[in-house]
């Protein structure tokens, strides 16, 4: 087993003062030292040695071969089912742009049939029997730390390239620090020991997602490089173009990982189990860095294929659950120094790019030199034949409303040249246009502010924790302004990617709590420092461009603060205007004359009723534990807009011309109705706009499939999702709870001296390759198994406390709600005429309830005096 040692050059030998950073090879300077495809001469590093060199060279076609439509050719052609064209998500184009495959189709990788794997050797069979035959061996520090070479599974090694040792060598890396030291321990990366330049540095960012959500992710962005490898005649890319992405995959807390997407790593060869360590020479591990170049796709059920490119990919194990946000300070802070990039590109595990999404964000990028962040179109994933939003509402609104904020908003934002958000999920950015200033001061100094306020040390106030909950709303306005640079923000239409939206009414409220938290205090601190633009390097009209926009920011501000005054009067003046009149005046006269009246209190009163359960709910509550009460109020706010919708439909009838000649003078028409000015014009331009604008830009689909689910929900999202974060502004919190310790069950790597006196780590290895390829195998027969779907169970603790938060509730709401009904029932207009009309004898002022209660009072009183009296008595008497 080789060990790397750093080259004769110190690369974090300080340039000057106590500036630590690695001087960086110049791609212009330094011959790319990995295999080309088609090939060059391939070079391999020799650690020992301290230099790299020439290994045989291998034939290969210096053509591509023929293009396929297909994702990827392969002849495995039984394992290319889950990247057929079917595959991409509805609401984006369905086609797929050519893949060709690599000249190096003799070089096929030898996979072992699945029935190979003997009966009863299972994956925790494979591990147990690789853990117990692993060998004590004694490893040289590499500068300090503990770095592997371990040998990768047999399987998925190219034949042909037994001699590339990043396609036949798992690198291992444990990292004792935090990722701001990371280079100032001397750490290093294969990218920037093989010298090479990196235009595209890609982020994955998980939690606990399972197999099948890190496939459709991991291999659109497969299918994204193999695109840029087909670009023959570009510059930049070409078939060596998979040189210069790296794909770093940053899970967050090792005991929270998904067990089956470990497996999946495993067939790529990007994780070995047994390797890693908890502690290095008395030091806790803070990450494990796997890395690897990958030549091989996997599907959710353990399919095996040969990619149409190797893959550089270095997944960062985090030791911890530190939340996304440190996930995301790994790849900057940790990582990006090493590596360089030119572009960086952020996803989510679980969003899903086309296959030349990421192409269209970098070509922005090189196009424009002053566009700073770019991002393209988040689609909602909507199933097989728009499966999910017809089977839930929830979905179909929240479809609408991701396709009118990319419909209207973004190209808005993008002509002024300040987009409010990147998508965390499909975003870009420039990394020169992140860096921070010589004063530490800058984007990413203010994006990882955030993580230090949510740590429970931080003196911040509450508006400051609120505001760097929307951290990428932050990161967009400091790019911006960023001073003397003039960076903009760019939407890139054509950059499309899906992804999975809450389906259940406590997952979407929690969500949008700490959106609706951040983004209402971001856009205040936005509008707060808008001087800053005058000081950003932009020119005067970009300038003033940018100024209007705040001003267009700060007017939506304002409507977004009185939005839940705004809907209820609308409401109440659209109902009640509708309902005062007798006769064809009357919406609901249908019904019967006096119908509009009562029909107008009983939701008027339901209403108010419904802000008020909705307030108790959220001064407390987790969603979670009062979901039915919150699905039944937005069925009711859903009943409330029904109703005002019919007033809104039935006033404009009545204020529209029914003939023709009253069209003829349309301006005299604005000027003297009212109605018609107020009411019909400002209707059409919403709504109207909605439709105009969605067929301007093809894509009316949505008005057709969930334009009724939103309009049914808009109330909830105004009056359940505000009250809901408003009430909890205390929650500073991402969502995610759970254990942040460590496990430490992986056991550690000691220091002592060797025969020669020279300190080394002595360390548990496994000793046999057979034990790798067989664990490979077993994980390959693990996922081709289904697992049981298991249902997600609250821990005792939380349970408990939802249940006694919910009882609290209970008892608030039939308290406060039993006299808000009795005031409700006996001061309406219903019951007045009711007593009118059925109890003779009687006048207007007249109300059998307060009979009713005088007479209980004097009842009550007279018993109370009998009592006492009797009492009294018997006093008296002696007994």
């Amino acid at each position: 087993m080789a060990y790397r040692t750093q080259p004769q050059h110190d690369p974090y030998s300080p340039r000057s003062g106590n500036n630590i950073y690695p001087d960086y090879p110049p791609p212009s300077s330094t011959t790319s030292l990995a295999p080309d495809y088609p090939p060059v001469q391939q070079q391999q590093y020799h650690g020992q040695a301290g230099r790299f060199q020439p290994v045989d060279n291998y034939d290969a076609q210096s053509s591509w071969e023929t293009k396929s439509a297909k994702s990827f050719q392969s002849g495995f052609a039984s394992s290319q089912t889950h990247l057929v064209p079917h595959y991409e998500m509805n609401q984006v184009s369905s086609n797929v742009p050519p893949v060709p495959s690599l000249p190096y189709h003799q070089y096929q990788l030898d996979y072992p049939p699945m029935q190979q794997l003997r009966p009863g050797v299972g994956w925790s069979v494979a591990r147990e029997k690789l853990l117990k035959q692993r060998a004590v061996k004694q490893v040289e520090l590499q500068q300090g730390n503990l770095v592997l070479d371990m040998q990768a599974p047999s399987f998925i090694v190219p034949k042909g390239m037994e001699g590339n040792e990043e396609m036949t060598k798992l690198r291992y890396t444990a990292a004792t620090c935090d990722p701001d030291d990371f280079m100032r321990n001397k750490y290093s990366l294969r990218p920037y020991l093989y010298s090479r330049h990196t235009e595209l540095f890609i982020v994955m960012t998980m939690y606990n997602e399972d197999e099948i959500l890190f496939v459709k992710t991991m291999n659109a962005v497969i299918k994204n490089i193999a695109h840029l490898c087909s670009r023959s005649r570009s510059k930049m890319w070409g078939p060596n173009g998979w040189q210069k992405v790296v794909v770093c995959v940053v899970s967050d807390g090792r005991s929270k990982v998904n067990k089956r997407t470990l497996q999946v790593l495993t067939l790529m060869g990007c994780y070995q189990e047994g390797v890693a360590k908890d502690t290095i020479g008395g030091k806790d591990v803070t990450a494990h860095i796997f890395e690897f170049t990958s030549n091989v796709v996997i599907s959710e059920k353990g399919e095996v294929s040969k990619s149409a490119c190797p893959i550089q990919i270095i997944f960062c194990l985090k030791e911890q659950n530190k939340k996304k946000l440190n996930s995301h300070r790994w790849f900057f802070n940790a990582f990006g120094p090493l590596i360089r990039p030119n572009v960086c590109v952020l996803l989510d595990v679980g969003t899903k790019p086309t296959g030349t999404s990421i192409y269209e964000l970098w070509k922005c990028f090189d196009r424009h030199s002053n566009v700073g962040g770019a991002c393209g179109e988040i689609c909602v994933d909507t199933g097989k034949a728009c499966s999910l939003i017809l089977k839930s509402p929830l979905a179909a609104s929240q479809n609408f409303e991701y396709k009118m904020s990319n419909i209207l908003d973004k190209p808005l934002e993008s002509v002024f040249g300040y987009i409010s958000v990147l998508p965390g999920a499909f975003s870009a950015y420039r990394y020169k246009a992140l860096l921070n200033g010589p004063d530490g001061k800058g984007p990413l100094a203010s994006y990882f502010k955030g993580e230090e306020m949510h740590g429970g040390h931080s003196q911040a106030g509450l508006f400051e924790r609120n505001m760097y909950l929307a951290e990428d709303r932050i990161l967009c306005f400091e790019i911006v302004t960023k001073k003397r640079e003039g960076w903009v923000l760019k939407y890139v239409k054509s950059a499309k990617a899906s992804t999975d939206v809450p389906t259940t009414v406590p997952e979407f409220i929690s969500q949008r709590r700490r959106w609706l938290n951040g983004s209402l205090f971001a856009t205040i601190h936005s509008t707060v420092f808008f001087w800053r633009i005058w000081t950003s390097g932009q020119n005067p009209f970009r300038m003033l461009l940018l100024q209007f926009e705040f001003i267009y920011n700060a007017v939506q501000l304002l409507f977004t603060w009185t939005s839940l005054a705004n809907f209820y009067l609308a409401f109440f003046f659209l109902v009640s205007s509708a309902t005062s009149g007798q006769g064809s005046n009357n919406a609901f006269n249908f019904l019967s004359n006096s119908a509009g009246q009562d029909i107008f209190e009983v939701f008027l009163k339901l209403y108010i009723a419904l802000l008020f359960v909705v307030t108790v709910c959220s001064l407390g509550n987790r969603p979670q534990g009062s979901k039915w009460i919150y699905a039944m109020c937005m069925i009711l706010f859903g009943l409330c807009n029904i109703i005002t919708l019919w007033c809104a439909g039935y006033t404009v009838y009545l204020a529209v011309p029914h003939t023709l000649t009253g069209w003829e003078n349309f301006p005299n028409l604005v000027k003297t109705n009212a109605t018609f000015r107020d009411i019909v014009i400002s209707l059409a331009a919403t709504y109207g706009l909605y439709f105009i604008s969605s067929f301007i830009h093809l894509e009316p689909w949505h008005m057709f499939t969930s334009f009724l689910q939103y309009m049914f929900l808009l109330p909830s999202y105004v009056n359940i999702l505000m009250m809901y974060a408003m009430c909890n502004l205390h929650d500073v919190t991402w969502g995610t709870k759970g254990d942040n310790g460590s496990a430490k069950d992986l056991g550690g790597a000691k220091k002592v001296k060797d025969k020669n006196g020279k300190e080394v780590l002595e360390v548990e290895l496994p000793s046999a390759r057979e034990d790798v390829d067989q664990l490979w195998n077993a994980s390959r027969y693990a996922l081709s198994v289904k697992p049981t779907e298991e249902k997600e169970h609250r821990d005792a603790a939380t349970k408990q406390a939802d249940q006694d938060r919910n009882s609290r509730t209970n008892v608030v709401l039939a308290w406060v709600g039993t006299n808000m009904i009795m005031i409700l029932v006996f001061t309406s207009n219903i019951f007045i005429n009711w007593v009118e009309a059925h109890v003779s004898g009687t006048d207007g002022s007249f109300n059998p309830y307060l009979s009713f209660l005088f007479i209980c009072l004097a009842g009550l009183s007279a018993i109370r005096f009998t009592c006492s009296t009797i009492y009294l008595l018997l006093r008296l008497i002696g007994l």
